[in-house]
C-alpha cells in the first residue's frame, strides 16, 4: 500500500493563472506560501520564520471555481497529491518543478464587502475523482 496525501494551509500568493487548453477544460496554477513561526529555543538560540512556496495545480470545475473566487492573499485549505517533473529548457539546461495537484479546497479567507455583493461563495469544493490519464503534462 502506498499513499500520497498533500494537506497544506497558507496565504495565495498572486491572483490564479487560469487557462482553457483547446479541449475547453479549465487549468489554473498558484502559488500558496505556508508559514511556520520564528521562535526562541530554551537556550536563547532565535529560530527565524520559516516560509515555503508551493506550486499548486487546480483542474476542470474547480479551476473554474479558483478563477471565480481566489485572489492573492486568500487564505486556502488544500488537498491533494504531490507530483515531479522536468523539462530541457532551450539552452539544455534542465529544470526541475514540484507541484501539488489539488483535489480538494476550502476557501477559509472572510467574504469581504465586494464578495457580499455577488453570488453565495461556496466554502467547500472536491474535484470528482477520475482517472488521471488523461492529464496532460
Amino acid at each position: 500500500m502506498s499513499v500520497n496525501k498533500v494537506i497544506l494551509i497558507g496565504n495565495v500568493g498572486k491572483d490564479p493563472d487560469v487557462r482553457y487548453l483547446d479541449n475547453h477544460v479549465c487549468v489554473a496554477n498558484l502559488s500558496l506560501a505556508t508559514t511556520e513561526r520564528g521562535y526562541v529555543a530554551q537556550n536563547g538560540t532565535q529560530v527565524p520564520e520559516r516560509t515555503d512556496w508551493h506550486n499548486l495545480v487546480f483542474w476542470r470545475g474547480l479551476a473554474e471555481t479558483v478563477e471565480k473566487f481566489v485572489r492573492k492573499g486568500d487564505r486556502l485549505y488544500v488537498e491533494g497529491n504531490i507530483r515531479y517533473r522536468n523539462y530541457d529548457d532551450q539552452g539544455g539546461v534542465k529544470h526541475y518543478v514540484t507541484e501539488i495537484f489539488v483535489d480538494n479546497m476550502e476557501m477559509l479567507s472572510p467574504k469581504t464587502a465586494k464578495q457580499d455583493a455577488q453570488p453565495a461563495q461556496p466554502q467547500t469544493v472536491r474535484q470528482p475523482q477520475q482517472g488521471t490519464d488523461d492529464v496532460p503534462f
